[in-house]
């Protein structure tokens, strides 16, 4: 691929998420080394005063090849390309930024979200919607900046909300952490038209009850992603898939190609009970591959599926057939996938970001502009630009040069 480093522009979000600032430029791009879940930040940025909006001090000329985009020590969870605002998901607040302008808001729980983790950010019936860690599903109107929440009491599964999806029959689906909500029709504020789907209620069509993606299908098929395995709804009617039905390749084809040594299950007794159920008691670096944690479906119904430890699952004329670093993957763990507006597949993972190029893969790391190499999200921009986020930052990726 051919991109340049040329200079970073930097947004820094303070410690305490108290607002964004515009902050420094730097010669290098940093890349955190290998470690499961809190990966070392990039360097700290000089002191700046803390503010919730302004200018970010990051206005592109057509010179620069990529731009930086650092907030702090915080996770980029999702991005929403919505016209020229880009919408930024962090483990600290929403961020709003004109790309026109240069401008940026930060939304936390000091303005209105009830918690200031993100998971998601889209256009759900046309408002920004946001699933937050501990906060349930917050919907805010751009006209008075005030959000109205969805939690518990209207009928959520649980406060931990990581995926919404809008279907083309209107019906929102989202993903808690105790089963999928749907919502018939899309109404919202009646009680009467929440359902929620569990492991029980579905008779283990949902594999489990932690889920983490959506997506839909031209035919109207929802398909989710679990801590169990891949989920189908089709018809009414549930059907479940997992490491014993083809997902995710075998521990011996990628025990000696995982970077992360730490083993979940020895930090977390819900990781070591569902060892225990899945048959994984023998593994002790972080493999699961019944883990979903990635979704995308192609134009042919096809589905991808991220895994833990398992690299991707591609289901195709009803088999599954499972890629890794052998087959050219940077990395086997595979936290995000990504369809540009061209159609093409772009796998986001623990050592880099890769673009599905015929039977192999296009690689970008540090090296090419990315901020880190674990790449957690993505958006593309209507001019093409890469929108990448990674623990700490995004960067803004400018095809061509």
């Amino acid at each position: 691929m051919n991109y340049k480093i040329v200079r970073f522009g930097v947004i820094a979000v303070a410690m305490g998420i108290a607002g964004v600032a515009a902050t420094q430029h730097q010669s290098a791009p940093e890349s955190p080394p290998p470690a499961a879940q809190a990966p070392a930040a990039p360097p700290a940025a000089p002191p700046a005063t803390p503010s919730s909006q302004g200018t970010a001090g990051a206005a592109a000329t057509a010179a620069d090849k990529f731009t930086h985009f650092r907030v702090g020590n915080k996770n980029v969870k999702a991005l929403f390309a919505d016209g020229p605002v880009m919408w930024v998901a962090t483990s600290g607040g929403l961020i709003r930024y004109d790309t026109r302008s240069d401008g940026f808001k930060l939304y936390d729980n000091t303005s209105g979200l009830l918690s200031n983790g993100c998971f998601s950010v889209s256009r759900i019936q046309g408002k920004i919607t946001v699933g937050t860690y501990g906060g349930g599903m917050s919907v805010l109107d751009e006209q008075t900046e005030r959000w109205t929440h969805y939690n518990v009491p209207e009928g959520l599964g649980d406060a931990f909300v990581y995926d919404v999806l809008e279907a083309a029959n209107g019906d929102i689906w989202i993903a808690t952490w105790s089963g999928v909500n749907r919502v018939r029709g899309g109404h919202l504020d009646d009680r009467s038209a929440w359902e929620l789907h569990t492991v029980a209620s579905t008779q283990g069509g949902l594999p489990n009850d932690w889920v983490y993606g959506l997506a839909e299908a031209k035919d109207g098929v929802v398909w989710l992603a679990t801590e169990g395995g891949v989920s189908r709804f089709a018809g009414g009617r549930w059907e479940a898939w997992n490491h014993a039905r083809g997902i995710g390749a075998d521990y011996d084809v990628v025990r000696d190609a995982i970077a992360y040594k730490s083993d979940p299950g020895k930090a977390s007794s819900h990781h070591a009970q569902q060892k225990k159920e899945m048959g994984l008691e023998g593994v002790d670096q972080a493999y699961n591959p019944n883990y979903i944690v990635s979704l995308e479906i192609d134009g042919d119904g096809s589905v991808w599926a991220g895994t833990w430890g398992g690299g991707l699952a591609h289901y195709v004329n009803g088999q599954w057939h499972n890629l890794t670093t052998r087959d050219g993957l940077p990395g086997n763990h595979v936290f995000m996938l990504h369809r540009d507006g061209q159609g093409r597949l772009w796998i986001g993972t623990n050592n880099g970001l890769a673009r599905k190029d015929g039977d192999g893969f296009r690689l970008m790391r540090t090296e090419d502009g990315l901020f880190g190499n674990a790449v957690f999200s993505m958006a593309t921009s209507g001019e093409g630009d890469l929108w990448v986020g990674s623990y700490g930052g995004v960067a803004r990726i400018r095809p061509g040069g």
